[in-house]
Formats: structure tokens, C-alpha cells, sequence
């Protein structure tokens, strides 16, 4: 079996993504937590992947065009280091958030509570509530606003 990387290893890779971002997408923040190792795990190893395989990369040792690529190496140390420094960052929100309400999920906030309104309804959310007119303004793009409650009476 050859030691360079093969089809079980991108698969891997690519399910490790798929379920961080699957992880990350949830309301719990030890699941956004997991979902952020996972999704770091599977970039480290997508990055080592992609250095070339060779001999150890210390000049003087052997043929330097047998040498594996020390970047890729250099670059997965460093994300490892950031991974776990925002893993200790998530982690400490998550302990705040259990600590001061007992739980760990994020509740909605009111934009969330007037986006799922405006959808039942059917209502346009985008709409420009600037105040110069929609002629003025060459980069509004969207429908114009509907009138609101001050400007109906």
C-alpha cells in the first residue's frame, strides 16, 4: 500500500467536514464546540495531505529532492494551536452560558423572532429604509418599503 494519500483518506476528510458544519449549525454551543474540532481536524489533515511525501526535511540528511515538503507540516502545527485556542474560547462561553442559565442553547434574539414572522407572512425583510428616494439611490436594488405605521396616519 502506498504511503501518499488515497480515496479512503479524502472521504474521511470530507466526512469530518460535513459534520462539523452539520455541528455547527446547531443551537447547543458543545455542539458548535464539537463541530469546530471537527471541522479543524479535517482542514489539518486536508493540509498535510497535500505536502508532498518524501524524507525528513532536514538539510544535510539526504538527496534534497527526495524531501518532503516541511510547509504543509509547518502550517498544520499552526492551526492546531489555533484550533485549540478557540476551542478554549468556546469552551469558556459555553461554561459562562451553562453557569448563568443552566443551559447551553442559544435562545433566539428578537431579529430571529421577526425574521420567522416576516417569512409566515410573506413580507419582504430587505427592504432599504433609508431616507433618500429610490431614483437617488443608484445601488438600491431591492423593492421599495412598505409604509410604516408613523407614515400611514
Amino acid at each position: 500500500m502506498s504511503a501518499g494519500a488515497n480515496l479512503v483518506s479524502f472521504v474521511t476528510i470530507g466526512v469530518l467536514v460535513g459534520c462539523g458544519v452539520t455541528l455547527l449549525l446547531e443551537r447547543s454551543l458543545s455542539r458548535v464546540l464539537l463541530g469546530v474540532i471537527l471541522i479543524g481536524n479535517g482542514v489539518n489533515l486536508l493540509i498535510v495531505f497535500g505536502g508532498r511525501a518524501g524524507e525528513p526535511p532536514v538539510v544535510g540528511v539526504g538527496d534534497e529532492s527526495a524531501m518532503s515538503d516541511a510547509l504543509p507540516q509547518a502550517m498544520v502545527l499552526t492551526a492546531i494551536v489555533i484550533t485549540f485556542g478557540f476551542t478554549a474560547f468556546l469552551l469558556a462561553i459555553s461554561y459562562r452560558s451553562w453557569y448563568l442559565t443552566g443551559d447551553d442553547e442559544v435562545p433566539d434574539d428578537i431579529e430571529d423572532r421577526e425574521i420567522v414572522r416576516r417569512a409566515a407572512r410573506r413580507e419582504v425583510s430587505a427592504a432599504d429604509l433609508a431616507s433618500e428616494p429610490a431614483v437617488a439611490d443608484p445601488q438600491q436594488v431591492d423593492a421599495p418599503a412598505p409604509p410604516r405605521e408613523e407614515d400611514r396616519g
